[in-house]
């Protein structure tokens, strides 16, 4: 198995670990990002409110034990966190998981790593403009929802074009704008449940409706992790965070513990408002993707769920946003390596932004999210796909700890067996061992439940990024012989 270059491990957190703001090589991305940045980024792309869209078919699953739901996807995705705040420390590069395989696993499970998980990249922001194209078409039905899509577009890829902090304290207004729409739900919601008394009983988001499903709410869990799907984003500025990868991993946790207390108070609150039971919701449908718009509207009014229905709309462009950028930095990482055309690893001398990787990213995104919006079936068909890439590159990142401590058996002061070194036994087989194993199971889990045809998009996209290794392996291999 192909090994890594010492950029591609050792060599990159030696580069990575040390300087402070503004260091960085000649022509190479700059440490400008503060802990700060890097939680809203990974804020922006998770988004405050994620469980809006899905709340409905959560309830339904689950019988009414949807907080329950988030609180296990909270551990759930913890083991993936810790998998991340391993890895980059390891190789504390852009391009996050792919950089984590390249150096657990070699030079090909990281061109795979980073194959799949562009297509997650890709395909997320789309679907975020789109959702911001049709709440905007919404609030304004004269223009048509690609047209909105398309201007998301433009604006989102210009502040990523102006430079990684402008993109964060434009993104840190509107993660601010979005937090706020949150409290006011909240307190609106404490005051309606303090007035009128909730719909069900106080314990029902935690217990469920007419008793407790395991079963059911382990298949709510397999839709719910999708909600924290964009925190690993942070990890994609390792290069641009003064701090080095300890502040990344700080950040990633932070994110993730964060999110999860969000959904959770969010949900438990809506779960108490809801005039629909668990039950009649299963039955219909039809009624489960607006049903927080419902919840919001019949209990507090029309005008906190137009409020919600804004931020949701401006949310969804911004996390589109933070998309993009973690999108650049993996096409940057991968160009760099010569795994795609090296055009793409250019950064603009002014901005410090790898102004081509953005654009290529921002084009695909472009024609993805607009031909989604003219279509009519367009946001499922993008919204069945995306998220193979992203479990796949989930699955490569918990085996790449594997890999990196136990099969190649780097970092050996951290292995069982080692006598005298600070993490031996038990808390190294933890963390190096049964986490990544467990986080490795849920990406299974989840990947089984997902649909046929996000199965399908996921394994021929997988096989062509096969193909197109294999061919850049033939191609070395002339070389050599020639």
């Amino acid at each position: 198995m192909p090994g890594t270059s010492g950029r591609g491990a050792g060599g990159a957190a030696d580069g990575a670990a040390g300087g402070g703001a503004g260091a960085g090589a000649p022509g190479g991305l700059r440490r400008t990002l503060t802990f700060r940045d890097l939680l809203v980024y990974g804020l922006l792309f998770i988004a405050p409110m994620a469980p809006v869209g899905i709340f409905g078919t959560l309830q339904a699953r689950s019988h009414g034990a949807v907080t329950v739901v988030y609180l296990v996807a909270t551990v759930a995705m913890a083991c993936t966190a810790s998998s991340y705040a391993q890895m980059v420390r390891v190789a504390p590069r852009a391009g996050s998981v792919y950089a984590y395989a390249r150096a657990g696993l070699g030079e090909g499970a990281g061109f795979v790593a980073g194959w799949m998980a562009m297509l997650d990249y890709l395909l997320i922001p789309a679907v975020a403009y789109l959702f911001s194209g049709i709440a905007l078409h919404a609030l304004v039905p004269a223009v048509h929802p690609w047209v909105w899509t398309a201007l998301a577009v433009v604006v989102t890829t210009l502040l990523n074009l102006a430079g990684v902090r402008t993109a964060a304290r434009v993104g840190f207004a509107v993660l601010a704008m979005e937090i706020v729409v949150l409290a006011v739900f909240v307190v609106s919601a404490v005051v309606v449940l303090a007035s009128h008394g909730a719909q069900r009983g106080w314990a029902a988001p935690l217990t469920g409706e007419g008793g407790f499903s395991a079963g059911a709410v382990l298949s709510a869990v397999s839709v719910a992790v999708l909600s924290y799907l964009g925190f690993d984003a942070i990890a994609s500025f390792a290069e641009e965070a003064g701090g080095g990868a300890d502040r990344v991993a700080r950040a990633l946790l932070t994110c993730l513990v964060v999110a999860g207390v969000l959904f959770a108070v969010q949900t438990y609150l809506a779960a108490l408002l809801m005039p629909m039971s668990a039950a009649d919701l299963a039955a219909r449908p039809v009624e489960q993707g607006t049903a927080f718009y419902v919840t919001v509207d019949s209990a507090v009014g029309r005008w906190l769920r137009d409020l919600v229905a804004v931020s949701k709309a401006v949310g969804a462009a911004f996390a589109a946003l933070a998309g993009q950028a973690a999108a650049g930095r993996l096409l940057f990482a991968m160009a760099r390596d010569r795994r795609l055309p090296g055009a793409m690893s250019k950064v603009d001398a002014a901005s410090g932004a790898p102004r081509r990787a953005l654009l290529g990213a921002a084009l695909v995104t472009l024609v993805a999210a607009v031909g989604a919006a003219r279509r009519d079936d367009g946001l499922d068909q993008l919204s069945s796909i995306v998220n193979v890439g992203a479990l796949t590159a989930f699955g490569l990142l918990h085996a790449s700890v594997l890999g990196w401590f136990w099969i190649r058996g780097r970092g050996t002061d951290r292995l069982p067996g080692r006598s005298g070194a600070p993490g031996d036994g038990a808390p190294s087989v933890l963390w190096h061992a049964v986490v990544p194993l467990l986080g490795l199971a849920v990406v299974i889990a989840v990947v089984v439940e997902a649909s046929a045809t996000a199965q399908l998009v996921g394994g021929v996209w997988l096989v062509t990024g096969l193909v197109v290794l294999a061919v850049q392996y033939g191609g070395r291999a002339r070389a050599v012989g020639g």
